[in-house]
């Protein structure tokens, strides 16, 4: 049998880094894509991959068309990992972050288009797409699903902190979306929460140092934690693994389209700061949470639904807190983050 062939855009990175292992691991050759392969300090991490299997590293960028070329020619599936990252309000977001990302996007699904052995693209978005809304929420019971949206028109006009990732990310998937549409491309998309847990890459990535943020006491990851509980109305998690699952789950699944939330456990902070507490007694988690100043929930005021994804045979199999963090802490330690004991 001809061996099932997968490009994974964005190598360098956390994602990435994680669905390529699972996917050599699985059988799959599997080509990805650097900005630049020479690299080492970014990259050496899939020179140890390449013991696993077929894994071939090329150079691409978002930026320069027809650069994916060689990249999906030949791949069965498409996995649009890489993307631009800048959770700064800047001064012109527009132009820095929000147009190159659909550009780039677009960049790669062209070249999916123009090789024509691609069966099936999936580009990983972010819930960021997903909750953000004008007005904080208030009350029990919210269940955010697919057919949610964060408010661009509310994001470009009040510019609230890291304003222009959400909607880098809503508009890239609308984008994607129409284009799939035009161009008769087989499109899902992921949408992941606060994913955690070790992956191949030690190259920086938002969600390990906020979830390890209550241990190490970091103000910015304590902040980033808070923004996520204000805005989502929960900290939603979910393990690097599950979601590589997930990816591979819906880019194989005949039946699947459209969107698709990845969540394993909705909690907050208050949860988390007593679970941690429990597993690292040696931490002064409890002092590390007065800092954070602002009101906490008790529990989730809003679940991230991953309803559709089961409803379609999915089952994660990191379903608890426990499960979730049982390797994050040594991860952590590996990022470099300040874990002491």
């Amino acid at each position: 049998m001809k061996m099932k062939t997968a490009c994974v855009t964005g190598g360098s990175g956390y994602i990435a880094s994680a669905l390529i292992k699972m996917l050599l691991e699985r059988g799959y050759a599997v080509k990805t894509t650097v900005r630049n392969p020479d690299d080492m300090a970014k990259n050496s991490h899939l020179k140890h991959l390449q013991a696993l299997g077929p894994l071939t590293v090329l150079r691409a960028d978002l930026d320069v068309e027809g650069s994916f070329d060689d990249a999906v020619a030949g791949c069965d599936y498409a996995f649009l990992v890489a993307a631009s990252v800048n959770l700064a309000s800047g001064e012109d977001l527009e132009k820095e972050l929000i147009e190159p990302s659909v550009r780039g996007t677009l960049n790669v699904m062209r070249s999916c288009v123009k090789v024509g052995t691609v069966r099936r693209v999936v580009l990983t978005s972010s819930v960021a797409a997903v909750f953000v809304r004008p007005v904080s929420l208030q009350g029990d019971g919210h269940v955010l699903d697919e057919g949610s949206w964060s408010d661009v028109e509310y994001l470009r006009a009040e510019k609230p902190t890291s304003w222009g990732y959400p909607v880098s990310k809503v508009l890239l998937e609308k984008a994607a979306c129409r284009f799939a549409e035009e161009h008769g491309i087989s499109l899902v998309t992921v949408c992941p929460v606060t994913t955690i847990g070790a992956a191949p890459s030690l190259n920086f990535n938002t969600s390990v140092p906020s979830s390890l943020s209550l241990l190490s006491g970091g103000e910015v990851w304590l902040g980033v934690l808070k923004l996520t509980e204000r805005t989502a109305g929960s900290v939603p998690l979910c393990h690097v693994d599950d979601l590589c699952r997930a990816e591979l789950f819906v880019a194989e699944a005949p039946a699947a389209a459209g969107r698709y939330i990845c969540c394993g456990l909705n909690t907050t902070i208050a949860e988390l700061a007593r679970f941690l507490a429990r597993k690292y007694p040696q931490y002064d988690v409890m002092r590390n949470l007065q800092t954070i100043d602002d009101e906490l929930l008790e529990k989730p005021r809003a679940c991230l639904s991953s309803a559709k994804l089961l409803r379609g045979g999915f089952e994660f199999e990191h379903k608890t807190l426990d499960e979730i963090f049982d390797n994050v802490f040594e991860y952590g330690k590996a990022l470099g983050i300040d874990l002491p004991y």
